[in-house]
């Protein structure tokens, strides 16, 4: 019981320098909460959305996949549509309505504007039937009657001012589909972005699916009584048990449709929580500090308790009692403020299109429960160290002594382990570099960042020695002797400087590494162009990767001043090598002149034979693996026809990025084996502009596909400005991500300087009694912040270029060879550690200065 007054005496005393280390236990499970009940809820929303508009059963093609969005050819698989009577016979059966639909259409307005979604979601065409009456109701207008007219949903019409009367423009396979807004349909759940157009049936089984006598789907509603699971017999029973169909219960057909989508959702949930844990680590390290200087300040107290007659036990869980307040006062708030941010994320959500509505709010219990074990049990390990120093403090050294001195031993034992770790972690990042397998080298990748980082962690106090002095020769000594005090105090405790420097570290480190990679990615995808890219245009879709649509790819052939235009699509398709060993493969199926657009070196053969009738080409490594060379046959068993007997004219290197691995054939031998309507749609088209015509035949390009918004022409200078910029988006993502952990390290910072002034309150109260300004003080505490902060930008921006460097030399196996380091980037990176220091020090200096001077000198210690 006295231990846990003293624990309460001592927390509620120290409560304002408790309150950034709460902050940071606060920030590190709000990001974890936030991260868990944002996932959550975009779990129940797509779960509520899945389940409610699938019928009681859904009859589709056997080969009909929920995880592809889109068929090669742009039209999705059917069934018969002679099937709903045969099925609406069946015992059980209310209501049996066949389903039209694709979502390989594109949706423009008057103005040719695309109407579809900018996140990703999909967009999607179909009939309107009684199923979507499940899910939609009709708020506006009616439901198309004829080919002329549409529907739109609400969300789409809303965010894109559309309205009744309005004319819509479909983009499909079989060509464009025009007609007015005759209807407007609202969700009863929350939609989470997805556009939605409905057409008449009739135009959608002819536009859509390209023939009027089918169906992608038969819908069937269960008279009263009946469950899913006897309706499915009752359904397959009618079908004549056949094979040829997949019957699903609702649930079955929601679980489909979940399963699509959890691979995305567990992606994004596991990366912010792998952020949440860095944030998490760096916290450890303000708590380390925070707890570590608590017990240096009370060590006269913690001497008079163990005088009269405290245990070592008992003033170590003194303090590990306050370590778990401050752990469950922090978790507390914390997982509130998770509920919160993820309310917060869901608007951003909705700003950039994915509707997430606040009622599918969900809380599991488990959340609350993860955050509040989580604070507490991190919070009590980072505290465990001081609280062991604490127990071991003798009762008459601390009444000597109102500080604990260092162990000068153990400060050694810390300098060889910290040097042993990070010269074992060096030789793992040596070995990295030179593996001659990515798998291989990526194990030592690991196991190099990991000791590296430890043993900068170990080994942090020798290095402020070094750098602190460094930096005070450079720097500090510019400003006179207040410069000195500054580089003295920092110097002080070296212990306390290298665990505050390392958690500033362990976030710079992240940001150098990641532009290092991210520049090096451009400049060797931008070295690579030039070397292997001859065409001057290249054209695919913006976003979504969708098929281009044949009228789409009429026009570009016919575009003035163009030499060539070429054709470019993938077949999926089982190839058997003469040893009978069969691959998944596919083959890359383009016009000849694609070899005028891409240069590929031949290690052995003539590509240019490939693209002779029945000839193909393939990658070095498959040549190698399955012991293929030039004029072996192979067998080809495409997917969407027949099988064919190709003969291998080339074998191709595989030191490159585009198209690595690549099997080459001619369409036309393609199409010899694949039906004209199910031959796949080229995924990309590139072309080669007459001499001196670029600019005449980039701006004809460019007005051709002013019809077609989802498509984009590009030139080499923006293909490389796009990749640029696709990859500055993504590690943007990651830098807001990892700002959180360096907000923890800031706070730290803070936490470190606001201790330590009152650690020193009689010494400052001295120098102010002897001449020292207000206004020298306030520099002293800000040139002591500045250094910190560099100190710890200078070893993780060092770490992070070493690991980014050996991570580009496994990246160089797979075709990356150019190293950059973005120099700009790293360079104002350090410049803005110092003026994160600088802002560190703005609370801790200012209450510095406001010091009485008398009462600062009558402090005790």
């Amino acid at each position: 019981m006295t231990v846990w007054k003293t624990s309460m005496r001592n927390f509620f005393a120290h409560k304002g320098r408790m309150a950034l280390s709460a902050v940071a236990v606060l920030l590190s499970v709000a990001f974890v909460c936030g991260t868990l009940v944002f996932t959550d809820t975009m779990n129940t929303t797509f779960d509520k959305l899945f389940t409610i508009s699938s019928p009681d059963v859904t009859v589709s093609p056997k080969d009909a996949d929920a995880n592809e969005e889109q068929p090669d050819n742009g039209k999705p698989v059917s069934l018969p549509a002679s099937l709903v009577q045969q099925v609406g016979k069946a015992d059980g059966v209310k209501r049996a309505e066949g389903a039209a639909f694709s979502m390989a259409v594109t949706v423009v307005n008057s103005e040719n504007k695309n109407m579809g979604s900018e996140t990703g979601a999909p967009t999607i065409a179909s009939n309107w039937t009684q199923n979507d009456l499940r899910s939609m109701e009709i708020t506006s207008g009616h439901a198309p009657r004829g080919p002329t007219e549409v529907m739109v949903d609400a969300d789409t019409a809303k965010k894109h001012k559309l309205k009744i009367g309005d004319e819509l423009r479909t983009i499909a396979v079989t060509g464009d589909i025009r007609g007015k807004i005759s209807g407007i349909a609202s969700f009863t759940v929350t939609n989470p972005g997805a556009a939605i157009v409905y057409l008449d049936t009739a135009t959608a089984q002819k536009h859509l699916l390209g023939a009027p006598d089918v169906f992608t789907q038969i819908l069937v509603t269960a008279e009263s009584g009946v469950s899913d699971t006897e309706l499915k017999k009752n359904v397959a029973a009618a079908l004549d048990g056949s094979g040829a169909y997949k019957l699903q219960t609702q649930q079955e057909a929601a679980d489909a449709n979940k399963d699509s989508m959890g691979a995305f959702l567990d992606v994004m949930k596991y990366a912010m929580l792998g952020f949440a844990g860095i944030a998490l680590l760096v916290g450890i390290f303000l708590i380390v500090n925070t707890f570590s200087m608590l017990v240096a300040q009370r060590t006269r107290e913690i001497g008079l308790m163990r005088a009269i007659g405290s245990s070592r036990k008992q003033v170590n869980r003194s303090v590990l009692l306050e370590a778990v307040l401050l752990g469950i006062v922090g978790s507390v708030l914390g997982v509130a403020a998770g509920i919160g941010l993820a309310v917060g994320l869901m608007k951003l959500m909705g700003a950039v299109g994915m509707e997430l509505s606040t009622r599918d709010l969900t809380v599991a219990w488990t959340t609350p429960v993860v955050g509040l074990v989580l604070g507490v049990v991190v919070t009590v390990l980072a505290a465990y160290i001081p609280a062991r120093r604490a127990g071991k403090v003798s009762p008459m050294a601390a009444l000597r002594d109102a500080g604990t001195p260092a162990d000068g031993r153990s400060g050694w034992v810390r300098a060889g382990i910290g040097l042993f770790l990070t010269a074992a972690g060096a030789a793992a990042l040596w070995v990295t570099t030179q593996a001659d397998k990515a798998t291989e080298g990526s194990a030592f990748l690991a196991v190099g960042v990991l000791l590296t980082l430890i043993g900068f962690i170990v080994i942090g106090p020798l290095l402020a020695g070094v750098v602190v002095r460094a930096f005070g020769v450079i720097v500090l000594r510019l400003f006179g002797p207040v410069g000195r005090l500054a580089e003295r105090n920092a110097l002080r405790n070296p212990r306390r400087t290298g665990a505050t420097g390392a958690a500033l570290m362990i976030g710079l480190a992240l940001v150098a590494c990641l532009s290092v990679v991210g520049s090096s990615m451009v400049a060797s995808a931008t070295d690579e162009l030039d070397k292997s890219v001859g065409a001057d245009f290249i054209v695919q879709d913006s976003g979504a990767g969708r098929p281009i649509v044949p009228q789409a790819a009429e026009a570009l052939h016919k575009v003035p001043g163009l030499e060539h235009m070429t054709d470019y699509t993938f077949i999926k398709a089982k190839i058997t090598a003469p040893d009978g060993r069969t691959v998944d493969e596919g083959i890359t199926a383009t016009t000849p002149t694609y070899q005028q657009d891409v240069r590929r070196t031949a290690v052995s053969g003539d590509l240019a034979k490939a693209y002779d009738k029945d000839a193909m080409s393939v990658g070095e490594d498959y040549a190698e693996k399955y012991g293929v060379k030039v004029g072996d046959t192979l067998t080809v068993a495409f997917k969407a026809g027949e099988s064919a007997k190709l003969k291998v004219a080339a074998v191709t290197s595989d030191d490159t990025n585009i198209d690595r691995g690549a099997m080459y054939t001619n369409i036309t031998t393609a199409t010899s084996y694949i039906a004209a309507d199910k031959m796949p749609q080229n995924v990309a088209m590139f072309g080669k502009a007459e001499e001196g015509k670029e600019k005449e035949a980039y701006a004809a390009l460019k007005s051709v596909l002013a019809e077609y918004p989802v498509y984009k022409v590009q030139n080499q200078a923006d293909f490389k400005e796009n990749l640029k910029n696709q990859i500055g988006q993504l590690l943007n993502i990651v830098y807001g991500l990892l700002a959180l952990a360096i907000i923890v390290a800031v706070l730290g910072v803070v936490n470190t300087l606001a201790l330590s002034v009152v650690e020193r309150t009689r010494e400052i109260g001295l120098m102010r009694a002897i001449g020292l300004s207000r206004r020298q003080l306030r520099r002293m505490i800000r040139l002591e912040s500045v250094v910190i902060a560099l100190f710890g930008a200078l070893l993780g921006l060092g770490l992070g270029m070493g690991w980014g460097t050996a991570a580009q030399k496994l990246l160089a196996l797979e075709g990356l060879e150019v190293l950059e380091i973005p120099w700009p980037t790293i360079l104002t990176v350090f410049a803005c550690s110092a003026l994160v220091g600088l802002f560190a020090a703005l609370v801790p200096a200012f209450r510095a200065g406001r010091m009485n001077v008398l009462n600062a000198i009558a402090t005790d210690g």
